[in-house]
């Protein structure tokens, strides 16, 4: 089986690992700091707090900015359901944006639009989650333009997007946005396991994000209420959760940040590779931006069903009977039932739907070998 994504583990991240399993701390040791400290490094940004999951980090974002009850939060419709989901934990109202066709990502152009008649009808976001699907960040200068025109706050989530860069700068610097969120699951660009880290320019936003992460709770003199009793006292000064990264995952972590750079050069090679053999069949290829320079956690195809004579469902049938196994990212969000239960139906967002109708995501792993990704090209040309 050749899978759409797969974790790279090497001897020397076992090593870290194992190193951590025989030390002093499992959790709360040394190893978490230094993790965030090395992504505040590469992201050129002032701090860093790492979590259990991207999930986790964007609750304590939405958290960190005072998403409440009845406030509003808008996203993309093409994304995992953690990047509305994050907003409904917080007692938000949600809405979806529709992408752009080219980049799949939030269209800057009809964000604009919806913001203009949300502010004639009283009903404008206090945050913008835009997501950088695949690795290829939204146009986050546009956005940050109107946060500023309309008063909103923004969180990119950028869970498949860590070594990618907007106008030449790592994502993650936060020059346009209040918080970004990384992901760490195994099939992203580096793992820990699980885990997600939020970065931030603020040292506010920084102090809410790590009290949030542990019940609420701070030893910071500057922050608690009463009088310090002595070494051992702490205060739960709001409501948190345990969403704290343990030292095991962060070792595995901390260990995979020195290949960085090395496991995105891989997937551009990979890229490559698929934009050489497949540019000449019916399919639509990934559009890349100039001012972006792509992660490349996924590489999604868009079958031109008009042009060919099997359904998008056959493709997907025959590629994982040859043993290849594609995926598809994303069913728009309020496809789900949860979502239509709140009064979303079909035709809502047009072209995150025709995305949907066509996509998918074929295999795309720094760990991939030649003769395998002949395979998946060999396949997707005998099928269509």
């Amino acid at each position: 089986m050749i899978p759409y994504g797969r974790q790279e583990v090497t001897d020397e991240d076992i090593k870290s690992v194992i190193d951590v399993l025989k030390s002093d701390y499992l959790t709360q040791g040394p190893q978490v700091p230094i993790f965030e400290d090395k992504v505040k490094k590469f992201c050129n940004v002032k701090y860093a707090i790492a979590s259990n999951s991207a999930t986790s980090s964007l609750h304590a974002a939405c958290f960190a900015l005072g998403v409440s009850k009845n406030d509003i939060v808008w996203t993309s419709a093409n994304t995992f359901a953690a990047s509305s989901n994050c907003a409904i934990y917080c007692g938000a109202h949600v809405d979806f944006l529709d992408i752009d066709p080219r980049t799949y990502n939030i269209c800057s152009s009809k964000l604009e639009s919806k913001l203009k008649s949300a502010k004639s009808e009283g009903k404008l976001p206090k945050v913008v989650i835009p997501v950088h699907l695949t690795g290829q960040s939204c146009d986050m200068k546009e956005i940050y333009k109107l946060s500023k025109e309309y008063n909103f706050k923004i969180i990119e989530d950028a869970s498949h997007a860590i070594g990618g860069k907007y106008l030449d700068n790592f994502i993650g610097s936060c020059e346009y946005s209040d918080i970004t969120v990384f992901s760490f699951h195994p099939v992203k660009i580096i793992t820990s396991g699980e885990g997600g880290i939020a970065t931030t320019n603020s040292k506010e936003i920084s102090d809410k994000l790590s009290i949030f992460r542990t019940h609420g709770i701070t030893r910071d003199e500057n922050l608690i209420e009463n009088e310090s009793e002595g070494p051992w006292y702490y205060e739960q000064i709001d409501i948190g959760y345990n969403y704290r990264m343990t030292d095991i995952h962060a070792a595995l972590a901390n260990s995979q940040m020195k290949r960085l750079s090395k496991i995105v050069k891989r997937r551009h090679e990979i890229a490559n590779i698929y934009n050489k053999e497949l540019e000449n069949l019916p399919i639509n290829l990934p559009w890349q931006d100039s001012k972006t320079y792509s992660s490349f956690h996924l590489y999604v195809i868009r079958l031109k069903l008009n042009e060919i004579d099997i359904s998008h469902k056959e493709f997907f049938t025959k590629m994982r009977n040859a043993e290849i196994l594609v995926n598809l990212h994303y069913i728009p969000v309020y496809f789900h039932p949860y979502y239509r239960k709140l009064g979303f139906k079909k035709g809502y967002c047009v072209e995150a739907e025709k995305y949907y109708s066509d996509a998918v995501s074929i295999p795309m792993f720094p760990s991939l070998k030649d003769e395998d990704q002949m395979k998946v090209i060999k396949t997707i040309k005998s099928i269509i």
